[in-house]
């Protein structure tokens, strides 16, 4: 007898080999190959080359020494580098923080920024323990836009007064104020009018370089305006003022007891508050467009928010500034063909040596070029654009973007986004709360048929439809096509139901339960079980008296004469035809 071959099953089974060296799945570039070795140390030099003006020129927006931005540009290479979270996002000090920073130190002193910082980093690890770091991804696009904006308004105008060498004023409305007088000022100096000149010339770099051919535009455009402005800067009868730059070593300093203590004053806690709130999701936000540029390993929220802790903590100690992940350098990795950590880690080595081996080199920096630089990153910040593409796109948030802009640059930038969050929340709230509604009346019967979501921010135009209803006497109510019905809106249909059946009127209720087979009222033909439910506002409960004029089913409402349905009264057919969209339903 022949044996019959057994059918082959078909198996499919995904095995994931691994190096023995390196872990890391076939076809993975680690920093041991070759090939990306070499990427990332070009790519490294690309990013120091374009975080170098950026350190000293955010540094000089802050109002502090520009070896405390070299400091903090070092910490987010060496160290933020090497801890989990992204592996393609660079950290350092941060446009969008130079304004609050310069707002901090005024009012707190220099020597409180260490402080600050150090609370700022402690804050982050918390929230990163607490894995919260995903709840930034909460948060609406709108209040994004609107907080970047708020942030880029500001610092432009603070900037333009260092274009030409003169001391902004403080806050963004004071600055706009004293525009014209600044612009007279200048007018009337030479030196002035010089700054303005090749500040000027750098903010139209920075937007042109771009379109430069293509061996040109690979050098960063701050670079080269740092690079030709330190050339003009030199020339005879160019009167500039000038970075002053010491000694790395001497800008740290380890904060002590006494500003330890100044963290128990309220107002800096506040700027703690501040500070972890928008270092936070500029880093969050950050990680996510930086995650949309390749096709590597994606960002891990809550490690990553811990990683900056680390180094925010550390800077701290340090005296330095905030630090945060920065799209322009994150993004100039990336497209440097960055593979690895390694490219961010020896950022911060060149960054490091520079500021060891060649801080001469910058005291031949006009501060003018570094505020047309910092205007051109606010005017990236601002990107007037935006809101008319929000308004075409969505007239509710792009209303909520233009609030959190100008709630930031009138107050602050915490109570500008809180604004702006309230906002969004409330255009969310009244979004799903809408509800339409139809009623049909033909002498004294009625019909009502909802459908939406019926919560308290309804309530007045639910009082008014129920209020249009009074005094019939059959009123029939379908609300079964309603989504969600809040306790205050269920309040106000019941006790308006149990009000007209204590003038005599015939009233059947049918609440969104109905719909669900919970708690449905009973129909007269449907036989009476000592089990049955029987809901307080239904026209047959067992204790209700009986009246020949009620209306018979939920599905029926009588005519005044008694001789069969409303022509109009359909009830949950009605109902569906609502809510599909065939029946007209004016919005409430």
């Amino acid at each position: 007898m022949a044996r019959h071959a057994r059918p082959a099953r078909s198996r499919t089974r995904t095995r994931i080999r691994t190096s023995a060296r390196t872990g890391a799945p076939p076809g993975t570039r680690t920093p041991a190959e070759p090939g990306t070795l070499v990427t990332d140390v070009v790519a490294s030099l690309v990013v120091f080359l374009v975080a170098l003006p950026l350190c000293i020129g955010v540094a000089a927006a802050s109002g502090v020494p520009v070896e405390l931005g070299i400091v903090s540009g070092i910490i987010g290479g060496l160290v933020v580098g090497f801890l989990p979270g992204s592996s393609l996002q660079v950290s350092g000090p941060a446009a969008g923080l130079a304004a609050l920073v310069l707002e901090a130190v005024g009012a707190h002193g220099l020597a409180m920024l260490g402080p600050i910082v150090l609370a700022t980093g402690v804050l982050q690890i918390v929230l990163g323990v607490l894995r919260m770091g995903r709840f930034f991804q909460a948060i609406s696009v709108s209040v994004v836009g609107g907080m970047l904006a708020g942030i880029g308004l500001p610092l432009m105008l603070g900037q333009t007064y260092a274009l030409v060498d003169s001391a902004q004023r403080g806050s963004a409305l004071k600055n706009a104020a004293g525009l014209p007088d600044l612009l007279s000022r200048t007018l009337a100096s030479q030196a002035a009018t010089q700054a303005l000149l090749l500040g000027g010339a750098t903010v139209v770099l920075c937007f042109v370089w771009k379109k430069a051919p293509a061996p040109l535009s690979k050098v960063p455009a701050p670079l080269v305006a740092v690079a030709l402005g330190a050339a003009v800067a030199s020339l005879p009868g160019v009167q500039v003022k000038k970075v002053v730059f010491g000694s790395l070593g001497d800008a740290v300093r380890l904060p002590g007891a006494e500003q330890l203590a100044g963290l128990a004053d309220p107002a800096v806690l506040g700027v703690v508050v501040t500070f972890t709130v928008i270092a936070s999701a500029e880093s969050l936000f950050s990680a996510a467009a930086v995650d949309r540029m390749h096709t590597g390993p994606r960002t891990r929220y809550n490690p990553e928010l811990l990683s900056q802790g680390v180094g925010n903590t550390l800077a701290g100690l340090a005296g330095a500034l905030p630090l945060t992940a920065v799209i322009a350098r994150s993004s100039a990795n990336v497209q440097a063909g960055a593979r690895t950590k390694l490219s961010r880690i020896l950022h911060g080595g060149w960054l490091l040596g520079f500021g060891l081996l060649l801080p001469g080199v910058l005291g031949l920096v006009p501060v003018c070029v570094l505020a047309g630089i910092l205007v051109h990153s606010g005017w990236k910040l601002l990107d007037p654009g935006q809101f008319p593409r929000m308004w075409r796109k969505d007239r509710g948030e792009g209303v909520v973007m233009a609030v959190t802009t100008v709630a930031i640059v009138v107050a602050n930038l915490l109570e500008g986004v809180l604004v702006g969050l309230a906002v969004a929340v409330l255009l969310a709230a009244v979004r799903m709360s809408r509800l339409t509604a139809e009623t049909t009346v033909e002498g004294d019967s009625a019909l009502l048929v909802m459908s939406g979501n019926a919560t308290f921010l309804r309530l007045p135009q639910l009082t008014a439809t129920l209020e249009s209803l009074a005094g019939r006497e059959r009123v029939q109510m379908d609300l079964t096509g309603v989504t969600h019905l809040d306790l205050a809106s269920r309040a106000e249909v019941e006790e308006w139901a149990e009000r007209q059946r204590e003038r005599g009127a015939a009233v059947e209720l049918l609440l969104p339960e109905a719909a669900q087979g919970r708690d449905a009222p009973l129909r007269p033909d449907a036989p009476l079980r000592p089990d049955a439910p029987h809901r307080r506002d239904s026209p047959h409960r067992r204790d209700a008296p009986h009246r020949p004029d009620a209306p018979h089913g939920p599905d029926a409402l009588l005519r005044p004469d008694g001789e069969g349905r409303h022509p109009y009264a359909t009830g949950a057919a009605h109902a569906e035809q609502v809510r599909s969209g065939t029946a007209p339903s004016p919005r409430m």
